[in-house]
């Protein structure tokens, strides 16, 4: 009769607790995503995406080393995916059964009076007692309806967010220390080309001294002469707050201190390279963007959460159980008729939970339908960077070499005057003026092409980076 009982009444719990139905069905489409990128070049080069990196600077290689090796910012989400994953071993152990383990020691002295004063004749008992016990454990959730299986993958996909997340923190790491080196080379650059325009300045500046004290030039030559060298000097002197300023940045990210920093920044480079722009599809970027793949992976983890959540509306059916020793001397512990033991099922299910389930299965949802709109957002914020990264590359080239003319024909002009000057073919005041125009081209120049390497770092970092050759 009581197994009878126990069926009919898990079964009517069952049934109580399924007609709740599945979970709610949140929609996911997939990004409709582009065929190609809009300034993507039209034919693929042949340039991998690591070529965009300066990985031929002997700086670059060294603080990128240094940073990988001892970036606190690399450690920490290290630590965060160990985290995910004991996480993730605790959802897979809660699945198997729990054994566990106990002994006891039990005094307990009862006093006669409690039974009254009319015990049978010939009854009596030991008002003082003391058992010993010793008992293995065992309980099991049998996970029938899936509940447990849909929390390790939950858990699993974090994880996979996590490992994402701390691959983007490398990227963005990399992708820093890059663009501070570069930074560095075109200061380098700069300041030649303002050291060479000091010494024209100087130049100019001592021929109008000359002139004037030979009586055939007003002193105001001079004077226009020695501003623009004054104007060389304060732009040297503001080129070295921008270094102070990157061998800060340097110091932070690569957590090396800053002599370290510095030995490395003055090795020689073999000098600039500008690689072509790799071809790529937007596809690729679902599968190398590391915000994408993250976006991906906690959007997996919601909808396993929900799936949990929902099933949370199911019976949960436990087996139990135990065996051990139960003696009352210490002597009698290991007599066959000191066994003892106990096998339990159970079933429990809500009835009247007044939507305390619902609700949360509603904000299950709620989290699954954020998490999908932030993965469609990561997509298109990823599209956005490529096209972004393309078209800065392309107009970053462009600028550079009109950067590089401009200079070339300033120079030349400047070249030009002096030699008609020289030949008496024109006015002193027309070569300061080609000098004036020459100053700071070849500078811009140099910054122009340190855009243009930044331009492929940038994309470098839009199309989801690479490992180190």
């Amino acid at each position: 009769m009581m197994p009878r009982l126990f069926v009919l009444t898990a079964s009517s719990l069952a049934l109580a607790a399924c007609v709740a139905g599945p979970p709610p069905e949140v929609a996911t489409p997939a990004p409709v995503l582009p065929p190609s990128f809009y300034y993507a070049p039209d034919a693929a080069t042949g340039e991998s995406v690591a070529a965009l990196l300066p990985t031929q600077d002997p700086a670059f290689d060294t603080l990128a080393a240094q940073a990988l090796a001892g970036s606190p910012s690399l450690a920490e989400a290290a630590a965060r995916v160990e985290q995910a994953r004991a996480g993730a071993d605790r959802a897979g152990a809660e699945r198997l059964p729990t054994i566990g383990a106990n002994a006891a020691v039990t005094g307990q002295r009862t006093n006669p009076a409690q039974f009254g004063s009319g015990l049978p004749p010939g009854v009596a008992f030991d008002t003082e007692r003391v058992s010993y016990a010793a008992n293995v454990t065992a309980r099991w959730d049998l996970d029938i309806f899936g509940r447990l299986r849909a929390q390790e993958r939950a858990a699993l996909a974090r994880v996979d967010a996590a490992d994402a997340s701390a691959r983007g923190v490398r990227i963005a790491l990399l992708a820093e220390i890059a663009a501070s080196v570069i930074d560095w080379r075109t200061l380098a650059a700069r300041d030649a080309a303002v050291r060479e325009d000091l010494a024209a300045a100087e130049d100019l500046a001592r021929l109008s001294g000359i002139r004037e004290r030979a009586g055939i030039a007003p002193g105001f030559d001079r004077v226009r002469a020695e501003s623009s060298a004054s104007a060389s000097r304060s732009r040297l002197a503001a080129l070295k707050s921008e270094r102070a300023r990157l061998v800060g940045r340097l110091v932070t990210l690569t957590a090396q201190p800053a002599p370290q920093v510095r030995a490395a920044l003055v090795m020689d480079s073999a000098g600039v390279e500008l690689p072509a722009a790799p071809s790529a599809l937007p596809s690729e970027l679902l599968a190398n963007r590391p915000d994408v793949l993250a976006a991906a992976a906690t959007l997996a983890a919601e909808d396993a959460d929900l799936a949990a959540t929902a099933r949370r509306r199911f019976p949960v059916f436990d087996l139990s159980g135990a065996i051990g020793l139960l003696a009352f001397g210490l002597g009698d512990l290991f007599d066959s008729e000191s066994l003892v033991g106990s096998l339990a099922a159970s079933v429990t299910a809500p009835l009247l939970d007044f939507g305390r389930i619902q609700a949360e299965i509603d904000g299950a949802a709620a989290e699954k339908k954020a998490a999908f709109a932030a993965y469609r957002d990561a997509v298109y914020t990823a599209l956005g960077d490529a096209e972004a990264g393309y078209g800065l590359m392309a107009a970053a080239d462009r600028e550079a070499d009109a950067a590089r003319d401009e200079a070339a024909s300033l120079q030349r002009a400047a070249r030009l005057a002096n030699t008609r000057y020289e030949a008496g073919l024109t006015d002193f005041l027309t070569v300061l003026e080609a000098r004036r125009a020459a100053d700071a081209s070849g500078e811009r120049a140099a910054a122009a092409l340190g855009r243009a390497q930044r331009a492929r770092v940038v994309l470098w970092q839009a199309l989801g980076g690479s490992d180190l050759p």
